[in-house]
């Protein structure tokens, strides 16, 4: 029994036991009534496991949850969902061949007589969409939308659900522009004016400072402290989540940039737009060898269609692309990776990542053709070769054979690393590497940018993050509206001249 007017849900020592490993460990949390709750930590400390359990995705191994004063156990979803408990997952949950409404109303439907009532769904996503202040065509199939507008989608969905009491938001704003976080930040105000509470999960610490009311760190699997926002500072949050304060820092380049030859040049890439204009105008920007090349720019600035043309995904771009001063043929993924190239995608549940196979077979996916013996596969070679990039990259796996999805979300995107890594790329093509993973994960993965290039693999890096862009690129270009506004390098990398070349020709059209 428990029974606090002040306390929504709470939780008394979970456990979660995995084969091989122990998720969560005696975890007691207190979800505090109409409060933001912050939950965070590493990747891998246990916060999504526990949202898990409180939206009924899980079970606990051990341990009780209390609702109300009455202890509560959620076999399912639904009967999460009927005590008002709603998620909204940091891997979107949607359905791709479905309709944006049919996607917000799914198990919320309406009915007239016997039939689906589409005109009051159309209409009541037409409605919240609007609250949200982003106006997808409702009849739009989710599988077309970029991830941003998916993820306002996800949210869209948990905002239809009359008796919400609890909302679980678990890395929300991992896909979304500064101006949708703000409307996002506003709809979260609004919900704890109603009285409902909010869980939120990000490894945005300025956000949570912004946004949170009370902080909850986890740390493997374990309760570590928590405390009021408005009692503590961004250093008592870092110190606590990985055990010491972790800044990011330029790394030291010891290969002369200034000597190195071009390995890559693409000259008036344009890329046209449904119902006229461009995604890409006119781009022109060149790769050193050994280079870090960053890419900086706003939601929509075209920074990943760049990289889908490289890949061969747009066979409609125009321009010239020179791969070691020699024309380029793009005509093919395959193509491209045979050539030398590889993309670690912005989104690694979607593109990056098989969920049904497991760790070795994921990693090795792109490169199975190396492995082959005849017409069979040399298992042993394949997994000798996944081994040492296992090992190269740090990624911690008790075994090679468990199913991706058994791994945190900063060592299934090594796994999408190695994966690109394998196949023996000359250009790497990194988007977004860091979004959706704790500060002590990018870390890593940022060292692992800077050990690579120190190789001579060249690679370029997009990232929406001012401080992680800076920390690692070794020249930034910058996009705005599809056009080209900015190249920086040496002292002119500041976060001043990033935002005013991402915000050049906005409304104008016009190039700074």
């Amino acid at each position: 029994m428990f029974d606090d007017p002040n306390v929504v849900l709470h939780c008394e020592k979970i456990d979660k036991i995995y084969p091989g490993t122990k998720a969560l460990d005696q975890v007691s949390f207190d979800l505090l009534k109409a409060k933001v709750n912050v939950l965070i930590g590493e990747n891998g400390a246990g916060k999504s496991t526990l949202m898990k359990m409180i939206a009924g995705i899980e079970q606990p191994s051990a341990g009780k949850m209390y609702m109300d004063g009455q202890e509560v156990f959620f076999k399912d979803t639904n009967a999460a969902r009927a005590k008002g408990i709603g998620i909204i997952h940091q891997e979107l949950s949607l359905f791709p061949n479905m309709t944006v409404y049919q996607n917000i109303f799914m198990c919320h439907e309406h009915k007239k007589g016997f039939f689906l009532d589409d005109a009051a769904h159309r209409k009541g996503a037409d409605v919240i969409l609007k609250r949200l202040e982003h106006e997808i065509p409702v009849d739009a199939m989710v599988g077309d939308l970029r991830v941003g507008q998916q993820q306002m989608v996800e949210i869209a969905r948990n905002l239809v659900q009359d008796d919400l009491r609890v909302l679980i938001m678990d890395e929300p704003t991992s896909s979304l522009s500064a101006a949708e976080v703000k409307v996002l930040f506003k709809i979260m105000r609004e919900l704890l004016a109603q009285g409902i509470s909010i869980v939120y999960i990000s490894h945005r610490l300025e956000e949570i400072m912004e946004i949170g009311d009370h902080v909850t760190i986890l740390r493997d699997g374990k309760y570590v402290a928590d405390a009021d926002v408005k009692d503590i500072e961004l250093s008592w949050i870092v110190e606590n989540m990985v055990g010491k304060n972790t800044q990011y820092h330029r790394f030291e380049r010891s290969i002369d940039l200034n000597r190195a030859e071009k390995i890559l040049e693409m000259k008036d890439i344009c890329l046209p737009k449904q119902g006229g204009g461009y995604l890409l105008d006119h781009v022109s920007m060149y790769l050193k060898k050994g280079e870090v090349l960053g890419i900086y720019g706003l939601l929509g600035a075209g920074r990943s269609e760049l990289f889908e043309c490289l890949m061969g995904m747009h066979k409609e771009h125009t321009g010239e692309i020179l791969y070691e001063g020699k024309r380029m043929d793009v005509r093919s993924i395959s193509g491209q990776i045979q050539k030398g190239l590889a993309l670690v995608p912005e989104d690694r549940q979607m593109q990056g990542l098989i969920q049904t196979l497991d760790i070795c077979k994921n990693a090795s996916i792109a490169s199975m053709g190396k492995f082959k013996s005849g017409p069979f596969l040399n298992n042993k070679q394949e997994e000798s070769a996944v081994e040492s990039e296992i090992a190269d990259l740090h990624i911690k796996v008790a075994d090679k054979k468990l199913p991706i999805l058994s791994l945190s979300g900063g060592n299934q995107q090594k796994v999408v690393i190695a994966k690109g890594l394998l196949t023996d790329p000359k250009i790497l093509l990194m988007d977004e590497p860091s979004r959706g993973i704790d500060i002590g994960a990018k870390t890593e993965v940022f060292e692992i940018i800077h050990e690579f290039s120190e190789r001579g693999l060249s690679i370029i890096v997009i990232s929406s993050e001012l401080k992680e862009i800076m920390a690692i690129a070794d020249r930034i270009y910058v996009l705005s509206n599809g056009k080209l506004t900015g190249e920086l390098e040496g002292d002119r990398i500041t976060e001043d001249e990033l935002v005013r070349a991402s915000y050049a020709g906005l409304g104008t059209g016009k190039s700074a």
